[in-house]
């Protein structure tokens, strides 16, 4: 028979349990969520004929050329109007990547990883390791980033 001690010990276990279980649930609710509306802003007027024309063209470019950085300058009406819209992205927020939420940053990383996919020589590390600069992200950040690329394999989850 277990004592009064460990009796009121496992209750207090059982309802931590119960929290972070709960605690979960919501954010996993608000990554399907994301999910679904992710990028919908590029079904919009302010930028389907920017993304319809350039999409294309980007897919073959090397992520961060120079010619990469000249289709950016080209379509910054509707990147603009996109950041707006899409707390996924660092430039949505005044103060960067230091605004965002952890939920933002899921976000951000699968769309990073989703996009890294596009290119014909696309890699996520390689993406994370442009990014840490262009967004002045901490050493630990980025190490989160490069162990959930290395962790998960995303690439064939994705296929299957």
């Amino acid at each position: 028979m277990l004592s009064k001690e460990k009796l009121e010990a496992n209750a207090e276990t059982q309802a931590h349990r119960e929290n972070v279980r709960r605690y979960l649930r919501i954010i996993a609710v608000e990554l399907l969520k994301r999910g679904e509306v992710h990028d919908d802003s590029k079904m919009q007027e302010d930028e389907i004929e920017y993304f319809a024309k350039y999409t294309p063209r980007l897919k073959g470019i090397t992520y961060n050329s120079p010619e990469y950085k000249k289709c950016l300058e080209e379509i910054k009406p509707a990147l603009d109007h996109h950041y707006a819209k899409n707390r996924h992205h660092p430039e949505h927020f005044v103060n960067g990547i230091k605004g965002m939420t952890l939920i933002d940053l899921v976000e951000m990383f699968t769309d990073w990883f989703a996009s890294s996919q596009r290119h014909s020589d696309g890699n996520i590390l390689k993406s994370i390791a442009h990014n840490k600069e262009r967004f002045s992200m901490s050493d630990d950040l980025v190490a989160i980033l490069e162990n959930t690329a290395n962790d998960i394999d995303l690439e064939n989850a994705s296929r299957k």
